[in-house]
């Protein structure tokens, strides 16, 4: 089983368009959402649900009533302000680091385990799809990548499947190292901008303290020649190879709009054919068959 990771070093680039294109090229595959704080690759992917799980990601604070003395001390100590002058805890505010618990004279305080999200596995004309979306404001969405990624290889090794193909979360946080850890190659998608070379270079440097091969490819190469040639001759000096260079087409977003990657809207266009070109690149460094 062979694991690609598409990530970016900042939104916006592009990434989860280019991993549905693969997705579709790929044909027999498992994809794995692992953008959970903001997946959107189902709108391109169309999943047919099979599976839910509940995730509890995180913690909150219960107050019982009948042991509480009143004292106020868990009041005084949350540093979050989560426990009202009724000494009644705000849900949403608690962080659920359990210093009300530890403090409180009467053990009147227990953490509880609070569903924090959901994970899915589910059906795609190509295979399958791990993803998952986490609720909003909570955290922990490290361990959910993780799950998603889990539940991604478990579906693998059941239906024999030899590639999964990941949409990483951008910038270079908790997320995106549970997306890559692991994985035998990273494929870092960029734009030739100030902030787009800048966080290329952010991105280059955690896959090279995890040890993770990386190969580049630029979008929108034709926006901004300069700078793409800076990408370029910075990848050259570093030994990482540019796999694709994708013009810019107002294909790509009437694509999006019809729910469709590029692909499969235009298949001829100069953007589907260096996607393609891409992808037969990114089999052969893989060493997996292209269909």
């Amino acid at each position: 089983m062979k694991q690609l990771t598409v990530i970016s070093g900042k939104g916006g680039t592009g990434k989860t368009s280019i991993t549905g294109s693969l997705a579709i090229l790929a044909k027999n595959v498992v994809v794995a959402d692992c953008d959970v704080d903001a997946p959107d690759l189902h709108m391109l992917l169309h999943p047919q649900i099979m599976e839910k799980q509940s995730f509890k990601g995180s913690k909150l604070a219960i107050i019982d009533v009948f042991k509480c003395a009143k004292c106020g001390l868990c009041r005084k100590t949350c540093r979050f302000d989560a426990i009202s002058d009724d000494l009644t805890v705000d849900s949403i505010a608690c962080e659920g680091c359990g210093v009300c618990a530890l403090i409180c004279p009467s053990t009147a305080i227990t953490l509880t385990e609070r569903v924090s999200g959901n994970a899915y596995i589910s059906t795609i004309p190509q295979g399958f799809m791990s993803h998952a979306l986490l609720n909003p404001g909570e955290g922990n969405s490290g361990k959910l990548v993780t799950l998603v990624r889990q539940n991604a290889k478990n579906i693998a090794i059941t239906k024999k499947l030899d590639v999964i193909i990941i949409d990483g979360s951008p910038g270079i946080g908790c997320p995106v190292i549970a997306s890559i850890s692991g994985v035998d190659a990273a494929l870092v998608v960029s734009e030739p901008t100030l902030s787009g070379i800048h966080d290329l270079k952010r991105v280059l440097g955690l896959l090279n303290h995890f040890k993770v091969a990386p190969f580049v490819c630029i979008n929108m190469h034709d926006i901004n020649p300069d700078i793409t040639r800076q990408i370029q001759e910075f990848c050259r000096a570093n030994n990482i190879e540019v796999l694709g260079l994708i013009p810019y087409n107002k294909e790509v977003t009437e694509a999006m709009v019809n729910g469709k990657t590029i692909v499969e809207y235009s298949p001829e266009s100069k953007v589907s054919m260096e996607i393609k070109q891409m992808w037969t690149k990114i089999t052969k460094v893989l060493e997996v068959t292209a269909n």
